[in-house]
């Protein structure tokens, strides 16, 4: 495993994005073990692309702009929808003292749609992935197996860092209104932007 790869992935995986956002939110709201459950929610949300970019799809999501535009436009709609949820108290910062099966599951859900919805990952494998298998390696889909592998486990360990470090924030915020309303306003944007970056984005 090369050091370019991995310091090119943490840069990545550690750079804010919707997986990010999300996942702060949850520890915010919801405590460290919601935080703990959207890290591994969103690094699920990832292996559809992964299947996807191995099995061809993402070559057919970068060939067809009609597919492509599909399914941004159901990502920018969700994001949408989760920044309306924030503003009303029933969504990413829905702010719960106990938790229980129900909201552990909307957690998970949404974490993974969160990825799921978002064409750019699946072109992102295809596209970043291969520069680190060497010409001639005799077994490229073993190796893009493996380099996904670590991908997704630097993608887990550095999102329930962001979220631990937001549950550890939390009794500093819920339990004060004029914060926590600062805050929904602010995820509420964080999430619009998003949206609005990925409707702007090209194949």
């Amino acid at each position: 495993m090369s050091i370019e790869f991995l310091l090119t992935t943490l840069i990545i995986v550690a750079s804010p994005g919707t997986g990010v956002i999300y996942t702060l939110a949850a520890g915010l709201s919801r405590g460290s073990r919601a935080a703990v459950l959207a890290a591994f929610a969103c690094t699920i949300g990832i292996v559809p692309h992964l299947i996807a970019a191995m099995m061809g799809l993402a070559a057919l999501l970068h060939t067809s702009a009609l597919l492509y535009d599909i399914v941004k436009y159901a990502g920018v709609a969700y994001l949408l929808w989760m920044a309306w949820q924030t503003l009303r108290e029933n969504g990413a910062l829905k702010v719960e003292t106990k938790s229980d099966a129900r909201s552990s599951v909307r957690v998970v859900i949404d974490g993974v749609l969160v990825n799921i919805l978002n064409p750019k990952l699946s072109i992102f494998f295809v596209a970043f992935l291969p520069q680190f298998i060497a010409v001639g390696e005799p077994n490229p889909l073993n190796r893009m197996l493996e380099l996904s592998g670590v991908f997704m486990a630097m993608t887990f360990v550095i999102f329930a860092i962001y979220g631990l470090f937001a549950a550890a924030m939390r009794d500093h915020v819920v339990t004060r209104p004029a914060v926590m309303a600062w805050m929904r306003r602010t995820f509420a944007a964080a999430f619009v932007a998003l949206g609005a970056r990925l409707a702007l984005q090209e194949r």
